[in-house]
């Protein structure tokens, strides 16, 4: 753990306009490959791989500079039913992603799944400074232990990351366009919330591309371990929300509705369930239109979330 962290922080002297230009370039990428990328292939590897490397974005949480906010704003944002869920979320992908990334042995593999993980522990940090900063209270925290099987939680990590980012896009742009975020607020989380995309994107890439590089009898337990890791992330998330009801006074009591109880707070009650669903499948589009189309996109929400949307009125 301790070389993941140091290679990261080696990325972590950036002046204010040197993160300004990284900012912008983290939005925008494509490979040096010219033609049709072969999933499986050697080109497939260094283009998802390039992608996250390239795209690192090298701001530090400490040089975060939270605004000041008016009382009513703050408490609308102590308010939100996801910093319990979102704080542990972070606790244990780090843990998740950088124990896989100790037991692969591909160099340039291994450099981006670091960088994964170092960005999932600056998340963390940020969270932590933003809790602080606007004094929310939090139940505690548990212990997070390495995983007995690394890659398994690798992809329960990967598969977390593609169920939140998903609505966290919604959210993020539900709160941008009703105000419920001050600008301030919503220009200084831009950066934490395009670096999910990028995690993403990553992710289902090293997932085609890892399964077209197993033999085929090991295909099949790849595809059982997905199956479990997409059961568990249900049984997690179930068990994360009534775990945090016994939060400090004061606290917030959330649920595993956190999604839609927090876009009812957010719009102020105003929303919609498929109006959710409409915004975030349209930031979905949105996040990711700017890096290489040669390279796959998360399709399980949004497929699930328009077949839903269907049977909803508009």
């Amino acid at each position: 753990m301790s070389e993941a962290t140091e290679r990261g922080e080696a990325f972590l002297r950036p002046h204010a306009a040197e993160v300004c230009r990284a900012d912008r370039a983290a939005r925008n990428w494509r490979a040096e490959e010219t033609g049709p990328i072969v999933l499986g292939s050697e080109a497939h590897k260094q283009a998802f791989c390039r992608m996250l490397l390239d795209t690192h974005n090298p701001y530090r949480p400490s040089i975060v500079d939270w605004p000041a906010l008016e009382r009513e704003a703050r408490d609308r944002l102590v308010s939100l039913p996801i910093w319990d869920i979102a704080t542990q979320t972070e606790g244990n992908a780090t843990l998740r992603v950088l124990s896989y990334a100790e037991k692969v042995s591909d160099p340039l593999l291994r450099e981006a799944i670091e960088i994964d993980g170092f960005e999932e522990m600056r998340h963390k940090q940020v969270l932590s400074n933003l809790i602080e900063a606007y004094g929310i209270q939090l139940a505690p925290e548990p212990e997070y232990h390495p995983p007995q099987h690394p890659e398994w939680a690798f992809l329960l990590a990967g598969f977390c990351e593609c169920v939140d980012t998903f609505f966290a896009f919604g959210l993020f742009a539900l709160a941008k366009q009703s105000g419920f975020f001050p600008p301030e607020l919503v220009d200084t989380f831009e950066p934490v919330v395009q670096e999910e995309c990028r995690h993403i994107l990553f992710f289902v890439n090293w997932v085609a591309w890892y399964r077209r590089n197993l033999p085929p009898w090991r295909r099949i337990s790849f595809a059982a371990k997905i199956l479990s890791a997409w059961a568990f992330l249900i049984w997690e998330r179930i068990g994360i929300a009534r775990g945090i009801d016994g939060a400090p006074a004061g606290a917030e009591s959330q649920d595993n509705n956190f999604v839609f109880t927090g876009s009812k707070a957010i719009g102020s009650g105003n929303v919609s369930a498929a109006a959710v669903i409409d915004i975030c499948l349209r930031e979905h589009e949105r996040r990711f239109s700017g890096y290489d189309p040669r390279l796959l996109r998360p399709s399980v929400m949004p497929r699930v979330m328009r077949l839903v949307r269907r049977f909803m009125r508009s």
